[in-house]
């Protein structure tokens, strides 16, 4: 489906590595919204997760996300929180794109509900909320509400800036994959082709 090139949807996250989830999530934002492009933006060199786990350097997430979206022509992947010192915000990243020339009309932030239902502990989640409208993903089978009272009491308002996006359960998690690679499992139908050459390639989550 042939998108509106006004209309833009950001997918931020650590896309460590970026697997076919991840593209279905972004394709059903864009078939969803009708949205002219989709930009994976990969988070900058940890800082909220560094505790858990070591994160793979940012310059090679980057090459997988290009990797993910090589011939897809309302796909691209953008280094711009790679490339920024320091804590990377959402609300930064918005504010930075719409300065840099780009002439989207509109904007959503494409997440699952899981993250949408932490907003409020965003960073100006009310600022972030007035600039963007939120692509949520909900799981199959999930029948709460896709806005919590928690939520809702947060931010006024938030109930008219969220469009549902659906999408199949896949079951498909990065943890899961880096340990298929460390074991010397099969990743077939859980990464693209690009991805899983770039990852041997690099030798990417061999330790």
């Amino acid at each position: 489906m042939t998108g509106d090139g006004r209309r833009m949807g950001i997918f931020g996250g650590t896309f460590d590595p970026p697997h076919l989830a991840h593209l279905a999530l972004a394709e059903a934002a864009h078939d969803a919204l009708q949205l002219g492009t989709v930009v994976f933006i990969p988070a900058g060199d940890p800082w909220l997760k560094s505790s858990e786990r070591e994160i793979t350097p940012g310059a090679y997430r980057l090459g997988m996300v290009r990797a993910a979206t090589e011939g897809i022509f309302w796909a691209a992947g953008s280094g711009m929180e790679i490339d920024r010192e320091g804590p990377t915000y959402s609300l930064d990243t918005v504010q930075a794109m719409a300065a840099g020339g780009n002439a989207a009309d509109e904007w959503w932030f494409i997440l699952g509900v899981d993250a949408f239902r932490e907003l409020a502990s965003w960073h100006e989640p009310a600022r972030l909320m007035e600039l963007v409208r939120f692509a949520v993903a909900r799981r199959d089978g999930d029948t709460s509400p896709l806005v919590t009272p928690e939520l809702r009491a947060t931010l006024p308002g938030i109930d008219d800036r969220v469009d549902e996006v659906p999408m199949p359960r896949m079951g498909v998690s990065s943890t899961d994959i880096r340990a298929r690679i460390l074991e010397g499992r099969s990743t077939e139908g859980l990464l693209s082709d690009a991805v899983r050459a770039y990852i041997d390639e690099h030798e990417l989550y061999r330790e």
